[in-house]
């Protein structure tokens, strides 16, 4: 029972009576202190239901439920190591190894899915945290987190293998257990991918899909060609599809100081970016963008305040219940603020009122920067000598940096093949992008089995090679 307290510290009550899978990873991750990377309310930093909605949107939770596979998903998206089973690829056997093994540690929880017939209970499919166990009498501890019909209490392992080994009839897969832990860093500190809004499928499926298609089909010649060619076909929300990590809050928690833990964020952040910049491939991606004569497909605006603006915007959506995207959203008076404590270097805040559905809100936006050493499609500077992010090229280039290595393997021509693997080979790059860039190619593939159901076919994650899991 190594897990125990801190599981009952953060012990909740599911808020919808099908949110029981979002309650118990909400408590989990709480429990594992994984860092939300945006604050909950107030100034607190947490883990709360409305936020795990990146896999399935939260309306269709509340009136469906979620499957097995999904919570795996929103595990691993929230920064999470993972490891799932379904009882037909474990055993009884299997399942109390494993399970004593988590429950003599601290750092690990075990989340079973399973029905509640066995139990004697009403209702049917239900998820919750394990507490504890018994190896006496070889009973174990299920932290219900549906409270308001059972409190926590203690079934014969037996019995809970039997309700787990049940067939969930939205998926027609076996239910299962998923041992939960954190890494050893976050996994992410600079970019995101989100399927809040639908339009990322069409982008999931061109990166992994089309690209090598489209390659093949079109049979560019140069690094120069093939560039041109994935950024023209480059759907128009991809700005939408990878979200950039920036520390939001609202105005009244801090005014215009920066806390260390802030100023320590942002810092890290600005040391990726010009990792980002120090590629060979983003030279050739922010070139690219400048010969080009087509509109940004990045979704970008062009001018200092409209950037505010939109950053503000994005600000609103984390911040909203929900994470809504940011449909009714507009920014009112966004402004930019660049800051400079003793002997530290500039910190950058956007500010602005926001306006959703009649509602305003005051917000912050801690921005990374960086010197505007090259030219960069799409963005502003700031005395002269500040250049904002997310820029165009900075995004396409992590985005070509994540595709999988397989991509480049549709050309003909074998230096062109061997030059666009050099050009996106992570080998070669610093440890921290390339932690961001595997850490999307995994998010990816993932994010795009769920929203095609693999994932609850196959709960294997895509392996992060060169990266301690």
């Amino acid at each position: 029972m190594e897990g125990f307290f801190k599981l009952i510290s953060h012990f909740q009550t599911q808020s919808e009576p099908a949110y029981c899978g979002l309650a118990s990873l909400s408590m989990v991750l709480n429990a594992l202190a994984i860092d939300p990377r945006r604050k909950w309310k107030g100034p607190w930093r947490w883990y709360d239901e409305s936020m795990l909605d990146c896999c399935e949107p939260l309306e269709k939770v509340k009136a469906e439920g979620i499957t097995f596979g999904k919570v795996v998903c929103l595990a691993q998206c929230a920064g999470a190591k993972v490891e799932a089973f379904r009882t037909n690829q474990s055993n009884i056997d299997d399942f109390r190894h494993r399970l004593i093994k988590c429950t003599s540690l601290g750092d690990c929880h075990l989340i079973a899915s399973y029905h509640r017939k066995p139990f004697k209970q009403t209702g049917t499919g239900h998820f919750s945290p394990i507490g504890g166990y018994h190896a006496q009498s070889d009973m174990v501890l299920i932290l219900d987190v549906a409270r308001f019909k059972y409190p926590p209490h203690w079934v014969p392992l037996a019995l809970l293998w039997q309700a787990m080994d049940t067939i969930d009839q939205a998926t027609e897969c076996p239910r299962g257990f998923m041992l939960i832990s954190s890494h050893q860093k976050a996994p992410s500190l600079l970019y995101t991918l989100s399927c809040r809004d639908e339009g990322w499928l069409s982008i999931a499926k061109y990166l992994i899909d089309d690209v090598p298609m489209l390659l093949k089909s079109e049979d560019p010649k140069s690094v120069s060609q093939v560039l041109s060619l994935i950024l023209k076909c480059l759907p128009a929300s991809a700005g939408d599809f990878i979200k950039w990590v920036a520390e939001v809050r609202r105005q009244e928690e801090g005014g215009s100081t920066l806390t260390e833990e802030e100023k320590e964020r942002l810092t890290l952040k600005e040391e990726i970016l010009e990792q980002v910049r120090k590629t060979e491939l983003f030279k050739y991606v922010t070139n690219i963008l400048y010969l080009s004569t087509t509109n940004c497909n990045i979704g970008e605006k062009c001018s200092l305040p409209e950037i505010a603006a939109n950053v503000c915007c994005q600000g609103a959506a984390l911040l909203s219940e929900g994470l809504t995207p940011r449909t009714g959203i507009g920014c009112r008076g966004s402004c930019v603020t660049c800051l400079k404590a003793d002997g530290d270097k500039p910190m950058t805040i956007v500010s602005g009122t926001v306006v959703s559905h009649g509602n305003k809100q005051d917000v912050d936006m801690l921005v990374p920067v960086s010197s505007a050493t090259s030219w960069s499609s799409c963005c502003s500077t700031l005395d002269g000598c500040i250049v904002m992010h997310p820029a165009s090229n900075d995004v396409l280039t992590v985005l070509l940096l994540a595709l999988p290595a397989s991509t480049w393997l549709a050309f003909e021509d074998e230096n062109l093949r061997a030059e666009m693997q050099r050009l996106a080979s992570n080998d070669n790059l610093p440890i921290a992008l390339q932690e961001e860039v595997l850490h999307l190619r995994c998010q990816l593939h993932c994010l795009k089995r769920c929203k095609d159901k693999e994932l609850d076919d196959d709960l294997n994650l895509p392996a992060r090679v060169g990266v301690v899991v």
